[in-house]
């Protein structure tokens, strides 16, 4: 696997490039990619059938001058921004057939993580909060939240991406965020404020620790400019696609 630390300028094309990335891979790039990336500034982004009105606080969010933004995997919504590390990984389902499955994916893609966060972390091992899967596709501390996940399934390849809070200023998710319409049962009805946290470690040892987890030794220098200029014209600058109910 191959590894992309690359932040663009905003953050349409940085939702652009994941799903540039996918179709790269889907048109025969042969390589699998760990990319990592954070967002100059705070955006919300829904899940590929979120209604916008039911997860997004809009009048905050027009306020605020935050964008809200629609992602092509499924999921509610999430904030991001300074402070929130996203990760995407293109994965090859050819080598690695058995993550048709879905759950099969998220069980095998979060643990994984864990493991490597653990090694480099071994207080996140073990004791009363250790870092480990809850729900469908959360990672926790104890009992809460530090990082979301969902993924998109193509004919020959998947889309794993996900967050991790490390120093985010935790206010706006309230700020940004409704209640989701679908929670986990572990939730068990708390606020955003009493069920998310940072995970209070330094980004470049969560980077290092995926790095090392997927074995993303090689660094990639290029990337599908002309297809994240594309999408981004046609498709996540659009009101067409990202207001959709």
């Amino acid at each position: 696997m191959e590894l992309l630390d690359l932040s663009l300028a905003t953050p349409e094309e940085n939702l652009a490039l994941d799903e540039a990335l996918l179709m790269e891979a889907e048109e025969g790039d042969l390589r699998e990619t760990l990319r990592f990336w954070e967002s100059p500034k705070d955006l919300v982004v829904i899940g590929r059938a979120s209604k916008i009105a039911e997860e997004a606080n809009l009048t905050n969010c027009e306020a605020d001058g935050v964008p809200v933004l629609r992602r092509t995997s499924g999921g509610c919504a999430i904030v991001g921004g300074p402070g929130c590390l996203m990760y995407s990984l293109i994965i090859d389902l050819r080598s690695r057939p058995h993550l048709r499955d879905i759950q099969q994916a998220h069980r095998e893609v979060l643990e994984r993580i864990c493991r490597g966060i653990h090694r480099m972390a071994p207080e996140l091992a073990e004791g009363e909060q250790p870092l480990r899967r809850e729900g469908i596709s959360d990672l926790v501390c104890g009992e809460t939240k530090v990082s979301g996940n969902s993924l998109q399934v193509k004919r020959y390849h998947l889309l794993y991406h996900g967050t991790f809070l490390y120093s985010y200023p935790l206010e706006k998710i309230s700020r940004y965020l409704k209640t989701p319409p679908r929670e986990p049962e572990y939730r068990a009805g708390r606020t955003h404020a009493s069920f998310v946290e940072n995970l209070e470690v330094p980004a470049q040892m969560l980077k290092t620790a995926m790095r090392n987890a997927w074995n993303a030794e090689a660094i990639r220098t290029d990337w599908p400019e002309a297809n994240v200029k594309d999408l981004v014209e046609t498709k996540y600058q659009q009101a067409e696609w990202n207001a959709r109910r």
